[in-house]
């Protein structure tokens, strides 16, 4: 099971961006998907979470970043995304996503990709 994060770059505080959680291999609809990050020098969080196409379609977001980013699935094109809007230098880090959502589950990684925030 292979997910492949991009869309991370440099945005300026108060910036957007939109993340994709990708895979080529299997049909996402089954699998709930949990995207995370981790901010340099601290540990590895819990950003958000989407349920699976075959349930409630409830998503879950951590207060920090609550009513700010947005999670959503694009069946078609086998993606879940995360929509990031009004962003705060505290974004900052490495997102990863991930086929469950909670960080202890996870089994192993991707690469993640880089979000800067400047303020």
């Amino acid at each position: 099971v292979q997910l492949v994060e991009s869309g991370g770059g440099l945005v300026q505080a108060g910036g957007s961006l939109r993340l994709s959680c990708a895979a080529s291999a299997f049909n996402l609809d089954y699998f709930a998907i949990g995207w995370f990050r981790q901010a340099p020098g601290k540990e590895r969080e819990g950003v958000s979470c989407i349920s699976n196409s075959y349930s409630d379609g409830s998503t879950y977001y951590s207060d920090s970043v609550k009513g700010r980013f947005t999670i959503s699935r694009d069946n078609a094109k086998n993606t879940v995304y995360l929509e990031m809007i009004s962003l705060k230098p505290e974004d900052t880090g490495v997102y990863y996503c991930s086929t469950v959502c909670t960080v202890d589950a996870v089994l192993k990684w991707g690469r993640g990709t880089q979000v800067t925030v400047s303020s």
